[in-house]
């Protein structure tokens, strides 16, 4: 019996990616889109859910499970991105980052665990960030939300475990996506005191334009879906990107504190 799987935030990007390259691998696939009907070209059923509403949540996952009986799989991709000198960060935009990027997909989590209790089984896969392994400037929010995900994988992948669910992190690194288009960023303004911030902005924007193809993180999740007993972390992107949680281990601070102020032209 093909494995039921349910994809948050697959209308683009990675998400889509993702549930394109399993749709022909004859898995059964639902995503998710806030705006379902604004989506003409996918190739499997998009479903309406925002991960800032846990009714939202709960109608998605009782509409899959009333289809298909089951969900097997949970890839909870569903994010936002958002960047800019946190001084000058409405305080309500920090809020609705966390919103969507961690407190959407514990929710998520918490809605689906009973089901897969029931089942004796489930794997639910988290999309982080390299972003959340390190505080990056410009990105404090971004990196202090995926970041805050990655070790609540991290528990309660431990919490589970008598249950045969195995919960897993994949950290991405840069992918060409639209992500730019879709995030929040402070309005440059000659008045800001941030002057390097306009700099930093072109640097992360050519780092998304050269990125990776999506279709690497499909695989991964693939070979991931396809592990008896997942591993805690994965990381997948540029050399470098991985490299950078590498030596953030074994460069003092300072040190690599200055490396990054270099990267990003500060």
């Amino acid at each position: 019996m093909s494995k039921v799987i349910l994809i948050t935030g697959a209308s683009s990007g990675i998400g889509k990616a993702i549930g394109e390259f399993l749709h022909h691998k004859g898995y059964t696939v639902y995503g998710t889109s806030r705006n379902p009907e604004k989506v003409f070209n996918s190739v499997f059923p998009l479903l309406a859910l925002d991960v800032r509403s846990t009714e939202s949540i709960t109608t998605c996952i009782a509409k899959v499970i009333s289809i298909s009986g089951r969900i097997d799989v949970v890839v909870n991709n569903a994010g936002v991105g958002i960047i800019g000198p946190l001084e000058e960060i409405p305080t309500s935009e920090i809020r609705n980052n966390f919103e969507t990027n961690l407190f959407g997909p514990i929710e998520v989590m918490k809605a689906i665990l009973p089901q897969m209790r029931s089942q004796k089984s489930g794997l639910i896969i988290n999309i982080t960030s390299i972003a959340g392994y390190m505080g990056l400037p410009y990105r404090a929010v971004y990196s202090a939300s995926k970041g805050a995900l990655e070790y609540v994988t991290e528990a309660l992948r431990m919490e589970v475990k008598p249950f045969n669910i195995e919960i897993t992190n994949v950290a991405p690194g840069e992918f060409a996506t639209n992500i730019a288009a879709s995030r929040y960023h402070v309005p440059l303004s000659p008045a800001s005191a941030y002057s390097n911030y306009a700099k930093t902005i072109e640097t992360i924007n050519e780092q998304v334009d050269g990125g990776d193809d999506p279709k690497a993180m499909a695989e991964t999740i693939y070979k991931i879906i396809n592990t008896e007993k997942p591993n805690v972390h994965y990381k997948v992107g540029p050399f470098l990107s991985k490299f950078s949680i590498v030596l953030k281990r074994i460069l003092p601070d300072k040190r690599y504190e200055k490396m990054l102020m270099k990267h990003y032209k500060l």
